[in-house]
């Protein structure tokens, strides 16, 4: 299979993408360097995700939460960009606003 040169999204079409199947991760990207996905989890909600085997980069594209690696504990909101090492816990949670958020892992995730 040959890996795309390039590919045009949006945020709005991959969340109404993500919407449709009724998911709360889309991957929408994978090649043999990276994968990434648009995660979305709603006010009150909980994040279940455990360490991955990859390197994490998040951008929080909406909403308001704290998040936990480690021993790091923050605030986020828009704008947030975050990044976890692999095999660290980490999570988000005390979601105030519907959080939308834009993953990528590198290599891709498995």
């Amino acid at each position: 299979m040959t890996e795309p040169t390039a590919r045009f999204l949006t945020i709005a079409d991959l969340e109404k993408q993500r919407t449709q199947q009724g998911n709360r991760y889309l991957e929408f990207l994978r090649v043999s360097a990276m994968s990434a996905g648009l995660y979305a989890l709603p006010v009150g909600g909980t994040d279940l995700q455990r360490p991955h085997r990859q390197d994490e980069i998040y951008y929080v594209i909406s909403g308001r939460a704290r998040f936990q690696a480690d021993k790091e504990d923050r605030e986020i909101c828009a704008g947030s960009v975050l990044f976890v090492a692999a095999g660290v816990v980490h999570r988000f949670y005390d979601i105030a606003e519907d959080l939308v958020v834009l993953v990528v892992f590198a290599p891709a995730e498995t």
